[in-house]
């Protein structure tokens, strides 16, 4: 079935979707509805500021010559509307904007500006992030229309979808999706998605701006146990102007934890998932994702709270062919692999990460430390370690502040140095960063 036709039968569907939920609030009992009055006292306008200040050393070089260290500073700004119910209906709508405060130099990852000059990929502009109508007025379903924010995890570890929430500008999805919660302790997630506004803004050149999609995302979860708690998913990304990245995706995952007594927990994670080219993906390929974590976190030891710690093995397959890896061009890479960024798209030959994660809150203040060993998959050469050292403190409820360091230490064995140049090359990151939300 052609993609012309399946966006005409989809949108046929929304309307259809849509009108039935109307003609239902139309019929609903009048103590299930409110007032136009009492769903505007319900509405709500939020505020959010965040300023972050971004170094980067990096050891790559371009034609013989080092990129010049990069000096980012940046202010995110977001203003958003959340309207009451009125008849199972509401809506959101949300600005943001990017801008660079003080003074810098830095490559904005768009071509656009800093060549030379190290990247930090966050481009100046502003766009509608979120506007969607919501209907929630059939029992255990969740309706949403328009562009929206799009995850089925936890942040910021958004494996296969998320919204790249590190950086500036966030990625958002131009899709229908329902959610529906009517079997017990079960959520069941379908969105089909138009359109991929990507992270470099709408200024970019194509892809870079946005993916042109025809995609579907199915996801479900089953919670009825702490100890085991399922994930099955089939990710079917089609990007028309991005082909080389459509693919298929299909997995499952396991995880959960169990008290022991009120002080101390056992914690696991077990996934498996397939991807192989989809549609108009010309590259004939086959790939495989596992996962395996395991670990403990404390409640409460001496001075320390919410002690956890994790050890961890991460594989996204690659045989050494071009465009042949295990990709997650949705997800929010940044948190996996190292904070550095070396491994945001999946080199040709694989990742073996073998890493150690831990967090700890002391007082007030929130620290983490993440260590990984960065292996190829394919041919079994070494990429190089990285350290990643993160930590906060809230003030109140509306304002907190970071500092955040990643070292990657690349290796410049034959191979590396061959086929990933720019794996064996160091980087250095350092960041400082306050949020403020009203």
């Amino acid at each position: 079935m052609s993609p012309v036709f399946n966006n005409y039968v989809l949108k046929i569907l929304c309307v259809l979707l849509m009108t039935c939920a109307f003609v239902n609030s139309v019929f609903a009992t009048q103590a299930d509805n409110k007032t136009l009055a009492e769903a505007w006292n319900a509405s709500q306008f939020y505020f959010n500021l965040r300023y972050r200040y971004e170094h980067v050393d990096d050891d790559f070089q371009i034609d013989r010559k080092p990129l010049k260290s990069a000096n980012a500073s940046t202010l995110r700004t977001v203003a958003g509307y959340r309207s009451g119910d009125f008849h199972g209906f509401s809506t959101i709508l949300e600005l943001e904007q990017i801008s660079r405060i003080f003074s810098g130099s830095f490559s904005d990852g768009t071509g656009a500006t800093g060549s030379g000059v190290a990247t930090v990929a966050d481009p100046d502009g502003t766009e509608l992030n979120q506007g969607y109508l919501r209907y929630q007025g059939l029992a255990s379903n969740d309706l949403r229309l328009g562009r929206q924010a799009i995850t089925y995890r936890d942040a910021p570890y958004h494996r296969h979808i998320g919204t790249i929430l590190w950086r500036q500008n966030w990625q958002t999805f131009d899709a229908i999706s329902i959610e529906n919660t009517w079997l017990p302790n079960t959520k069941i997630d379908y969105a089909y998605v138009w359109k991929v506004n990507r992270i470099f803004g709408r200024s970019a050149p194509e892809p870079l701006s946005y993916f042109s999609s025809d995609s579907h995302l199915l996801n479900l979860q089953n919670n009825q146990r702490q100890w085991a708690q399922v994930e099955a998913y089939s990710y079917l990304l089609e990007f028309n102007n991005a082909p080389r990245f459509s693919s298929q995706t299909y997995g499952i995952r396991l995880h959960g934890s169990h008290s022991l007594n009120n002080w101390f927990s056992p914690l696991y994670t077990a996934e498996y998932a397939y991807q192989s080219d989809y549609n108009s993906n010309s590259n004939n390929y086959t790939a495989s994702y596992q996962l395996f974590e395991a670990g403990f976190r404390l409640v409460s030891f001496n001075y320390l709270d919410n002690l956890e710690l994790k050890l961890g093995f991460e594989r996204l397959s690659g045989d050494g062919s071009p465009n042949g890896a295990f990709v997650t061009i949705l997800g929010t890479n940044h948190a996996f692999q190292g904070t550095a960024d070396r491994f945001l798209v999946t080199p040709d030959d694989g990742i073996r990460d073998y890493h150690l994660r831990t967090g700890v809150d002391v007082g007030e203040f929130k620290f983490k430390l993440g260590y990984h060993m960065l292996r190829s998959d394919n041919m079994d050469y070494q990429y190089g370690k990285e350290l990643d050292l993160e930590l906060t403190r809230q003030f109140g409820k509306h304002l907190s502040i970071g500092l955040k360091y990643a070292y990657y230490d690349g290796d410049s064995n034959t191979l590396n140095l061959m086929r990933n140049p720019i794996l064996a090359a160091d980087v250095t990151k350092a960041w400082f960063y306050t949020v403020v939300n009203f």
